[in-house]
């Protein structure tokens, strides 16, 4: 009799544990991240560098806890720049973030080639898509893929740096 009574205690512990972590692992939906601005911090004949401005958007009902990003931007398809960050923020559910991330890229491989192919026409509603993926600490899940579009007007950005100042 103990032993059915072992066993039955056992079945139920395994089945509760299952039933947990099949609520732990639920599938979050990927962030929608945009790009809000871009800062130009320096720049010299070989590099620049830029503090960006991004907005991560939760479509997902549980707040998720991040710990780091990593991500690329790319303007008019053209890889500009690349980013990594540790800074740990919360997103709440159904909500957002801001966050400033600095990243620098080499006038020749990025912005080079981005007013070539502009050929002398403003910098304005430029086409970017950021690509990457956010490092979470939520259950089983530990990294979210994201990949978003949108228009940016860079110009703002290079008029207030020749008037000394430095925001987009």
């Amino acid at each position: 009799m103990f032993k059915v009574i072992s066993r039955l205690m056992i079945y139920t512990l395994c089945a509760g544990l299952l039933t947990a972590c099949a609520s732990n692992s639920t599938k979050l939906e990927p962030p929608r991240v945009q790009l809000l601005g871009i800062q130009v911090l320096s720049t010299d004949m070989f590099a620049q560098k830029f503090k960006t401005r991004l907005q991560v958007q939760n479509p997902n009902q549980i707040e998720v806890p991040v710990r780091g990003i990593d991500f690329e931007v790319l303007l008019l398809g053209d890889r500009f720049a690349q980013g990594v960050s540790n800074d740990q923020f919360i997103i709440p559910a159904l909500g957002e973030a801001e966050f400033d991330l600095t990243v620098t890229t080499s006038f020749v491989s990025a912005f080079g080639r981005l007013i070539s192919r502009m050929g002398g026409a403003k910098l304005e509603n430029i086409d970017y898509e950021i690509v990457g993926t956010l490092y979470v600490d939520k259950g089983f899940v530990k990294k979210i893929p994201f990949n978003n579009k949108g228009t940016l007007n860079f110009s703002k950005a290079l008029e207030a740096r020749e008037h000394g100042q430095t925001t987009l």
